[in-house]
């Protein structure tokens, strides 16, 4: 069977009761989410509608200018999400490493995948450059989003103990060694955790996709493998240079621990 089944507009519909399920348990509970609620999924709607026709015009008018400028536009985001996602205070320095950690490690990932794993011609094709784009640079923001917090907390609450360090004639990168693999491993976590559910305890959404598109399980199968190490991949490299040069923006010249001021506490 390898007819698409087309949904009708009362069938997506349908498939809203979700939501106001979700809206009538939180409003029993007294949970006060009912208008977050709403709002995510009127604010999701109107992205995916608005992505849809967007894409569709990409897709038909292939360039690699318009691909590339794709690309920057998602890994803009991707930075701004990151930023408003970290509740601890950011440095001016910790931003740019934070945007230089996303560009350069998702962009070599992203254009290693393209040009060596599924060796893409043209390359910049965008029905699967984009795509691909989409799911390493999410991926990634996610683990940077949780390395960079960790990292941050982490140094302020264990400060005493990297100035101790430091006086013992430790160097910056020594005494706050501990705390950077600590936030490299909490970044890294969800990703080891997904590949070790997956296929058994969940089907990911590529390969669904494809499977409901009317492609072969066997080749669905292939192409979610070779993202999903590629994303593992992304995740790596992104978070790495953020946690290895984003421990260093917490010292100044002399090699000093400079931080802002204490992040709120929930």
């Amino acid at each position: 069977m390898n007819e698409i089944i087309q949904l009708q507009l009362w069938q997506l519909a349908a498939a809203y009761l979700f939501v106001v399920l979700l809206i009538l348990l939180v409003k029993a509970r007294g949970i006060p989410r009912e208008k977050e609620i709403f709002l995510a999924s009127v604010r999701m709607t109107l992205q995916l509608i608005v992505t849809g026709y967007v894409l569709v015009l990409i897709f038909d008018n292939p360039h690699p200018a318009i691909t590339l400028f794709t690309l920057m536009v998602m890994q803009a985001f991707a930075v701004f999400n990151i930023y408003q996602r970290i509740k601890s205070p950011l440095t001016p320095a910790l931003k740019r490493i934070i945007a230089l950690a996303m560009i350069l490690g998702t962009g070599a990932s992203l254009f290693f995948f393209i040009l060596v794993v599924i060796r893409l011609v043209p390359w910049y094709h965008p029905q699967y450059f984009i795509p691909l784009g989409g799911m390493i640079i999410g991926n990634s923001m996610t683990g940077i989003a949780l390395g960079a917090g960790k990292l941050i907390d982490g140094v302020h609450q264990q400060r005493q103990l990297v100035e101790g360090a430091l006086m013992l004639g430790a160097t910056p990168a020594a005494a706050v060694r501990p705390l950077a693999n600590s936030a490299f491993d909490a970044a890294i976590l969800p990703t080891i955790n997904s590949m070790l559910g997956m296929g058994i305890v969940f089907l990911p959404g590529m390969m669904t996709g494809q499977i409901l598109s009317g492609v072969s399980p066997v080749t669905a199968i292939e192409y979610q493998i070779a993202i999903m190490l590629g994303i593992t991949g992304s995740v790596t490299l992104t978070v790495f240079l953020m946690v290895f040069y984003g421990s260093r923006s917490f010292f100044n010249q002399q090699q000093q621990l400079e931080l802002p001021a204490e992040p709120p506490r929930s």
